[in-house]
């Protein structure tokens, strides 16, 4: 096979007049603009979630019962469907929060917008947020007296050194400290 000999400068030129060649690309536009735009249909569609609940939760429901619950997370309904509300609950608040339950989606709802909620899903325990804001820390009382302290111990001493002594000790503290704030 015989080589074929490269075009000149000029041949080139003349074949690269006659010939079309594609326009060059822009580039894709900013990815902002595109997930901007996606993510106010998304808001749209579904709201505030629970982040905007938790940090709203007092004004939402009071100072009443947001000093016993707090918001765990937003239950979705499927296809649009109403979904739940989990909170948690302080020991036996629970019963004052099931009785208070549509008031609270209400309250929950015009916050969220109609049709969020339709329920809420009670888990008691501990909460997380144990200083309420704009309540001030509960200030722990001071010790017992020096004296009141030997009275309580004289009167343990006959007791065997056992945990039931020490439950002991600490209940007899705080109930001298309660007569002595009387």
């Amino acid at each position: 096979m015989a080589r074929r000999p490269l075009p000149t400068p000029a041949e080139a030129a003349a074949i690269l007049a006659r010939k079309r060649t594609r326009p060059q690309r822009s580039p894709p536009p900013p990815a902002g603009r595109r997930l901007n735009k996606m993510l106010k249909q998304l808001d749209a569609k579904y709201g505030q979630g629970p982040g905007a609940i938790q940090a709203r939760w007092r004004e939402i429901v009071g100072d009443q019962i947001a000093a016993r619950t707090e918001p765990i997370k937003l239950i979705r309904g499927v296809k649009g469907a109403p979904g739940a509300l989990e909170l948690r609950v302080a020991g036996a608040g629970a019963a004052l929060i099931q009785h208070q339950a549509p008031e609270i989606v209400e309250r929950v709802n015009l916050f969220l917008g109609a049709g969020a909620i339709n329920r809420l899903r009670i888990i008691q325990g501990p909460l997380q947020n144990l200083v309420p804001k704009g309540r001030p820390a509960r200030r722990s009382n001071p010790p017992l007296d020096a004296a009141l302290e030997a009275e309580l111990a004289q009167g343990m001493a006959a007791a065997p050194d056992t945990p039931l002594k020490e439950a002991l000790m600490k209940l007899g503290r705080s109930v001298l400290k309660d007569r002595r704030g009387h």
